[in-house]
């Protein structure tokens, strides 16, 4: 008697590899220092949460369609039309959203090769193609994108700053790379970890998006703001892209206390810029550190670091993450973003960045100094 079969995805569906997060906790008891997801050491705005926990008595009524009141407070924040916001549930949905409404089979959307791993699954749920472009120092690379362009390609995704590398392009880059564009090419500009930039040549991408008709700028509340959570984020666009992603997006998917809680988040800027000095403060003393343990560190201007270690037996990244796993210390293997030699480390809070450094330093120690 045959087998019975039962539904089957379309094709290319069992062909994408899944995103796996980093690894957030460690068998055995005790606590676990978690530096593998880029999360904020200092936590939501306590107005945050009051305004989220406010929320409570809500719970049987749907929230505004629209997110209205999330997008006014942006809108007043930025200077911005809030006719040409979307939130979505993080900035992911966003991206997903973007890719649903405007690629398709036989499309082709380009990102750089070690770019965030949620835009190849993007293009590939569509039955698109995705198409990496070589980064030149492990940063994104204009030219190289742009003679990856062809006839069939629709988008663009750059992350800015990159995930997992920190690098990033200026705002020169960016337009250099906008203006080499066909007009039907969307630049999609991922600024999850624009906050923490605090370079003169940089810009978010809200200028372009202003000034173009194919250009979108994403953001997020998981990571400055500490909503990681809510799944909470938000897209400004053009208006024809913007009504696109409306007309797709769920009619309630972004849920009551996100946006209560987002808001409130949005107008406490004084501990979202405790969050910057705190991460500023950390991120080049860090820096300076591990190098000087010998190991080989990427400038980041977000709110990690990427660790560059030995090849030699005993040395490896590998070998480095269980050693810090035998000690509850957690960084992101990022084995699939083509590092296998490299961890990365978010910067936490004070005591959890000392606790990771002199871990490393005794590992370096016991393996020996390695050379840069």
């Amino acid at each position: 008697m045959a087998a019975k079969r039962g539904p089957t995805p379309r094709p290319g569906i069992l062909d994408i590899a899944p995103y796996v997060p980093g690894t957030s906790a460690l068998p055995g008891a005790g606590p676990v220092v978690k530096l593998s997801s880029n999360e904020t050491p200092l936590g939501p705005s306590p107005r945050a949460v009051e305004a989220y926990l406010a929320e409570a008595s809500c719970l049987s009524r749907y929230p505004d369609g629209s997110a209205r009141p999330l997008r006014e407070a942006l809108a007043k924040l930025y200077g911005l039309d809030p006719g040409r916001i979307v939130c979505g549930a993080g900035s992911d949905e966003l991206l997903n959203l973007l890719a649903a409404s405007y690629l398709g089979p036989g499309d082709e959307a380009i990102y750089s090769e070690h770019g965030f791993l949620v835009y190849r699954i993007a293009i590939q749920a569509r039955g698109a193609t995705p198409v990496a472009a070589q980064e030149t120092d492990l940063t994104a690379d204009v030219d190289a994108i742009l003679t990856r362009v062809t006839d069939k390609t629709r988008m663009v995704f750059i992350a800015n700053p990159n995930n997992p590398t920190g690098t990033y392009l200026s705002f020169d880059e960016v337009k250099r790379l906008h203006a080499g564009l066909p007009e039907h090419v969307i630049l999609v500009l991922d600024a999850a970890y624009a906050e923490y930039v605090r370079a003169n040549d940089y810009e978010a991408g809200i200028e372009l998006v202003a000034t173009t008709q194919n250009t979108v700028m994403t953001r997020t509340f998981s990571k400055i703001y500490g909503l990681a959570a809510l799944r909470l984020g938000w897209a400004y666009c053009p208006a024809p892209i913007a009504d696109a992603l409306n007309r797709i997006r769920g009619p309630f998917n972004v849920t009551g206390p996100s946006i209560a809680a987002g808001i409130a988040a949005l107008q406490d800027q004084p501990h979202m810029l405790a969050a910057v000095e705190h991460n500023t403060l950390w991120r080049g003393g860090m820096a300076e550190a591990l190098t000087g343990l010998g190991l080989r560190v990427t400038p980041s201007a977000a709110n990690f670091l990427l660790l560059h270690f030995p090849k030699a037996n005993g040395k490896t990244a590998h070998d480095a993450d269980k050693f810090l796993h035998e000690r509850r210390i957690v960084l992101r293997r990022v084995d699939e973003y083509g590092f296998p030699d490299a961890l990365r480390m978010t910067i936490g809070t004070e005591d959890e960045n000392r606790v990771a450094l002199e871990a490393l330093t005794t590992f370096m120690g016991a393996n020996g100094k390695s050379g840069r």
